[in-house]
């Protein structure tokens, strides 16, 4: 049996609704940033104080709606970003509970920050030494 090739208009159909559904993902997910940005800060307003926790939830609402920006502008999502997300998420997390945690606890913590950072400078590295080739093979 021989495969059928793919009816064009079902894929081009295909692809604009799989477009169409991850802008309104984007969206959701922005939005929902937005809010959860501004429950914070009304947070912050009525206790009438900013905590370095406070500053940190912010950065990673702010990284958040970078990575979306960064997607509907090239269309790929450098890994890296998320990372960044993970390192100051892992950081917000030894802040807060720092009195709560065990020895084990804040190494375990503070070795994930650093094993987040080595696979970033990894990334990096292979980034600029093994460069991604933007021309496509003429064919």
């Amino acid at each position: 049996m021989s495969a059928h090739p793919p009816n064009s208009r079902v894929v081009t159909i295909s692809r604009s609704a799989l477009g169409a559904l991850e802008v309104v993902g984007l969206i959701v997910i922005s939005l929902a940033t937005l809010v959860a940005a501004g429950q914070e800060l009304v947070k912050m307003f009525s206790a009438m104080e900013v905590t370095l926790a406070d500053l940190l939830l912010l950065f990673i609402y702010l990284e958040v709606l970078a990575m979306v920006g960064v997607y509907l502008e090239s269309g790929a999502l450098p890994i890296r970003m998320p990372l960044y997300i993970a390192m100051v998420a892992l950081a917000r997390h030894l802040i807060l509970d720092m009195k709560h945690l065990g020895p084990w606890d804040i190494v375990s913590t503070a070795t994930g920050v650093l094993i987040i950072a080595v696979a970033v400078l990894a990334i990096r590295y292979g980034h600029t030494r093994f460069p991604y080739d933007t021309q496509k093979p003429d064919n």
